[in-house]
C-alpha cells in the first residue's frame, strides 16, 4: 500500500512551510531516520527525517515551493515488494493536496468559494483517515512524529495511549493536543451550546481589507511585498498576545557606573585563548550579557514571578531561562539562555554570541527559541531611551531596555552626573500582579546597582 510523506509541523507556530530542498530522487530506498529534505519554517531551515521504510515512488511537491501547508501530501513512499511505478499511480490524487495551498494562497476573495465544499462534502469525508492504532498494543514500534513526541513529553502524556490520525495510525500535534485538554483521553466530540443559553459576543471590527489599505494611496505610488512566513507569524503572534494577554508596564531608572567599571574589569582580567585567527579573549562581556544574569537572579529572588499562566493552573518555573530578542533579516527571534541564574557571565556571554549568529544564518534548533519563562529586549544600542515590549507566550513577563546615558541625579542633596537606563517591566497580569511586579523589578534593579552579587 503506498504510503504518503506528508509536510510535517516543525514548530507549534508552524502552519506552512516551504520545501526547500529534496535529498533523496524518484526510485531512491529510505529507512525510519534517513533525512529527506530540508523544510523552511518561519524561524529556521530544518531537515525532515523519514519514519517509514520504502522506495521513493513519487516527489509530489517539487524542490523550492513555498507555502505548503502542514499535512499536506508532498511525496509517496512505495511499500516493501510494491511497485513504485504502481503507487505513484495508484495514489496520484493526493498530488492535488499539495499543490492547493500553493495555488489558492495568493487569493484574497476566498470567502466566496466557501459554499463550493459545502456540496462536495461526501466526496472528502469518505477519503479523511480515521485514526487508527498505533501499532502499540502488540508491543510495536509506536509512530509519532517528532513535534508531537515533544509536547506529549513535556505534558506528561504516553504516546502510546493514543491513537494517531495521520498517515498509518501515526500520532500528530493534533492527536497530543486533544488528549492534554481532554485530560488524556480520545478528544470529545464539540459540545453544543445549551437551548436557551446567552448569545455570543458580537465579532470584533475586522480589519481594513487589502483593497480599502491600497485605496488610499495613489496608483503607482507603492510596491507590494508578499508576506513571508516568518512575518506572518510574528503579526499573528502579536495580535494573539496583545488580544489575551492583559498587559501593564512598570518603568525605573537603574545607575550603570558600577557595573561598568566591574565589566571593564572582568574584560581586562579575561584569559587568551589560541584561535585560527590567533590569540583572543576568552570572553568579551557586554551590559546585555549582565543584564541577562541579573534578570535571571531576579526571578530567582522573586520566585512567584517566575511563573507562565495556563486556564487550569500557574506553571512555577524553577529555573529562568531568559529568551533575548535579536534581529534578524525579515523579522525577529528569541534564542533562549536556559539555566541563566546558574551560569556565569563569559558561559552567557559565548553562548549568546553563538545563539545570535545562528540565528541570522536561521541555523537554530526548535528547543533553542521556544519556551522560555522570560524575555529581554535591548533597543539601547540605537540610542532608545525607554519603550514597552510586547510579552511573548508562554511568558508572563519581558524586559525593555533602553540606552544607557549621563543624567543628573540628586545624591545627599547635590546635583551628581551618573550613567543611568531606564527599563520597562511589561507583566501579564493573570500572572504577576503589581506588587510582585514591582517586587521583581526592584530585584533587578538591585543586581545592576550591586553588580559584585551576580559573580557569587
Amino acid at each position: 500500500m503506498p504510503i504518503n510523506i506528508t509536510m510535517p509541523a516543525l514548530s507549534p507556530t508552524m502552519e506552512e512551510g516551504n520545501l526547500a530542498k529534496w535529498l533523496v530522487k524518484e526510485g531512491d530506498k529510505v529507512s525510519p531516520g534517513d533525512v529527506i529534505a530540508e523544510i523552511e519554517t518561519d524561524k529556521a531551515t530544518m531537515e525532515v527525517e523519514a519514519v517509514d521504510e520504502g522506495t521513493v515512488a513519487k516527489l509530489v511537491v517539487p524542490a523550492g515551493t513555498e507555502g505548503v501547508k502542514v499535512n499536506a501530501v508532498i511525496a509517496i513512499l512505495a511499500g516493501e515488494g510494491e511497485d513504485a511505478g504502481a503507487a505513484a499511480k495508484a495514489d496520484g490524487g493526493a498530488a492535488p493536496k499539495a499543490e492547493t495551498p500553493k495555488a489558492e494562497a495568493p487569493k484574497t476573495e476566498a470567502p466566496k468559494e466557501a459554499p463550493k465544499p459545502a456540496a462536495a462534502a461526501p466526496a472528502p469525508a469518505k477519503a479523511e483517515p480515521a485514526p487508527v492504532a498505533n501499532g502499540h498494543a502488540g508491543g510495536e514500534r509506536v509512530f509519532a512524529s517528532p513535534l508531537a513526541r515533544r509536547i506529549a513529553k513535556d505534558a506528561g502524556v504516553d504516546v502510546a495511549a493514543l491513537s494517531g490520525s495521520g498517515p498509518h495510525g501515526r500520532v500528530v500535534k493534533a492527536d497530543v493536543e486533544a488528549a492534554i485538554a481532554s485530560g488524556g483521553a480520545k478528544p470529545a466530540p464539540a459540545a453544543k451550546a445549551p437551548a436557551g443559553a446567552p448569545a455570543a459576543p458580537a465579532p470584533a471590527p475586522k480589519p481594513m481589507s487589502d483593497d480599502q489599505v491600497l485605496k488610499l494611496f495613489a496608483e503607482g505610488s507603492y510596491e507590494l511585498v508578499p508576506h513571508d512566513n516568518m512575518r506572518k507569524t510574528i503579526a499573528r503572534r502579536l495580535v494573539e498576545a496583545k488580544s489575551t494577554i492583559p498587559h501593564f508596564y512598570l518603568t525605573l531608572d537603574c545607575e550603570l557606573d558600577a557595573l561598568l567599571a566591574l565589566r571593564t574589569q572582568l574584560n581586562a582580567a579575561a584569559p587568551m585563548k589560541k584561535t585560527e585567527k590567533g590569540e583572543v579573549p576568552a570572553y568579551k562581556l557586554s551590559v546585555n550579557d549582565m543584564v541577562i544574569k541579573a534578570m535571571a537572579m531576579a526571578l530567582m529572588a522573586v520566585p512567584d514571578a517566575n511563573a507562565s499562566w495556563t486556564d487550569n493552573a500557574m506553571v512555577k518555573h524553577k529555573h529562568a531561562d531568559v529568551g533575548v530578542a535579536v534581529s534578524i533579516p525579515g523579522g525577529l527571534i528569541t534564542p533562549i539562555i536556559r539555566h541563566a541564574d546558574e551560569k556565569t557571565l563569559s558561559t552567557i556571554s559565548n553562548e549568546m554570541k553563538d545563539l545570535a549568529s545562528r540565528a541570522r544564518s536561521r541555523k537554530l534548533k526548535p528547543e533553542e527559541y521556544q519556551g522560555g519563562t522570560t524575555a529581554v529586549s535591548n533597543l539601547g544600542m540605537f540610542g532608545v531611551k525607554d519603550f514597552a515590549a510586547v510579552i511573548n507566550p508562554p511568558h508572563a513577563t519581558i524586559l525593555a531596555v533602553g540606552a544607557g546615558e549621563e543624567r543628573a541625579v540628586v545624591k545627599k542633596g547635590e546635583i551628581k552626573i551618573a550613567t543611568v537606563m531606564s527599563v520597562t517591566l511589561s507583566t501579564d497580569h493573570r500572572a504577576v500582579d503589581g506588587t510582585l511586579g514591582a517586587e521583581l523589578l526592584g530585584a533587578f534593579k538591585r543586581m545592576i546597582e550591586n553588580p559584585m552579587g551576580m559573580l557569587v
